[in-house]
């Protein structure tokens, strides 16, 4: 087994500090002298511009020498883009020396547009195999490594456990190791922040597509660190290649990266809901929609049997930090209560850096319980969560303040896991 970090020697670090002594000064000159108001929500929310390279930004400063000679396939979607917006697909089907021979998609597609399994087709730009890892299968085959000598992973993940692009990545560096095949990971930010690590670890027992290794919900790493930590705790014996990316910090969202934003699936179309999403998302199963088939996914949530006012003022009066809620109706178009009027609230995100969102879906789960016992299924919340003694926990009426502290001796040994394998400060 052996794994490497490629330096990102070619670009100058001179350039970040400059560019953000650069955009200070002009900010500073535009508020000063053109008094332009800012909300205070704003204030709190403001986010500095960076400069931030990707793996495939380094790459290619670097020519793509680390790829020179090799088969290539690539295991992308629409997120695998430089900072200028230019393809992977393209930049390795026209990178000197690399010989572009396979595509791979994992759900929603190689275009991230599609909300069912996905068959494999061809590429008609370069007439290349696409082959699809959400289809009948979710592993790379036999058939489909034939002739490929590495695998490059270029995929903007949302920095939540149970978003299967990270499972995918699992399975695949499995089965490069199997075949001898050399594993690249481009690096990407975690779009959340790489230092904020939260809610519950998934129960060893069951691991599964939508949690490929024992973590917490919010982890708080890149796939890059992701990749080593897999690749180390879980004995795969890749032979695996980080290209590091330049200019990130873990403090970071993912607006203040300076890259442009690609929507990673269909119904994450904003950071605000990228935020909201691990909290939000866990309650599905429970019964309730999450705003899937409406102009708002990951900011509703309501059912045909909730009484919107009194929902709203009980999530409220738990003073939730960083989330306001407000009785709203709305009707799915597709998805869960499809063509059902729904009650429910619309979740405001008031304070992206003050919410925890495993503890706001818990205080939310919570809450449906109290006022809809019979009608929220809190057990089977496991799907996603998985972590039975939560979910136990939440079935008993326990607090969800109670419920959060429990997490916290299993996270402080994740992170001393988890420390073995940063890369960024």
């Amino acid at each position: 087994m052996k794994s490497s970090v490629e330096p990102s020697r070619r670009l100058p670090s001179t350039r970040v500090p400059n560019l953000f002594l650069l955009l200070s000064v002009l900010s500073a000159f535009i508020s000063v002298h053109l008094w332009i108001p800012v909300s205070a929500s704003a204030q709190s929310q403001a986010a500095p511009v960076g400069h931030t390279l990707t793996g495939i930004d380094v790459l290619e400063a670097q020519n793509f020498a680390p790829l020179a000679g090799k088969r290539v396939g690539v295991i992308t979607n629409q997120t695998g883009i430089d900072r200028n917006g230019r393809s992977t697909i393209d930049l390795l089907s026209h990178a000197p020396g690399v010989k572009l021979v396979a595509l791979f998609s994992p759900e929603h597609g190689i275009r991230g547009t599609v909300d069912e399994r996905v068959a494999s087709s061809q590429d008609a730009a370069t007439g290349l195999p696409i082959y699809s890892l959400y289809g009948e299968t979710l592993r790379p085959t036999d058939a489909m490594l034939a002739g490929v000598d590495a695998l490059v992973f270029d995929i903007q993940d949302a920095g939540v456990r149970f978003y299967t692009y990270i499972t995918t990545m699992g399975y695949a560096m499995e089965a490069a190791a199997a075949h001898h095949i050399a594993f690249y990971v481009l690096d990407r930010p975690d779009p959340l922040r790489g230092d904020r690590v939260e809610g519950p670890m998934l129960d060893r027992d069951r691991v599964n597509f939508v949690g490929y290794f024992p973590m917490p919900v919010r982890m708080g790493m890149t796939l890059g660190e992701m990749a080593q930590m897999f690749n180390a705790e879980d004995k795969i014996g890749c032979d695996l290649h980080v290209i590091q990316m330049q200019g990130w910090r873990r403090s970071y969202w993912s607006d203040q990266t300076g890259l442009p934003r690609v929507n990673p699936s269909p119904n994450l179309r904003s950071l605000a809901e990228n935020v909201l999403y691990p909290g939000l998302e866990i309650l599905q199963a429970g019964g309730v929609s999450v705003g899937r088939g409406t102009s708002q996914p990951f900011g509703l949530v309501g059912a045909p049997w909730i009484r919107a006012a009194e929902f709203a003022v009980e999530l409220n009066r738990r003073a939730i930090a960083g989330a306001l809620f407000e009785p709203t109706q709305f009707t799915p178009v597709p998805g869960m209560y499809k063509g059902e009027l729904c009650e429910g609230v619309k979740v405001e995100l008031s304070d992206r850096d003050a919410l925890k969102p495993l503890q706001m879906g818990i205080e939310i789960a919570g809450a449906l319980a109290k006022l809809y016992p019979g009608k929220f299924q809190a057990a089977k919340l496991i799907e996603l969560v998985g972590n039975s003694a939560t979910v136990g926990q939440l079935a008993s009426g326990d607090a969800p303040s109670a419920i959060a502290a429990s997490w916290d001796k299993d996270l402080e040994a994740f992170r001393r896991i988890r420390a073995k394998y940063l890369l960024y400060e």
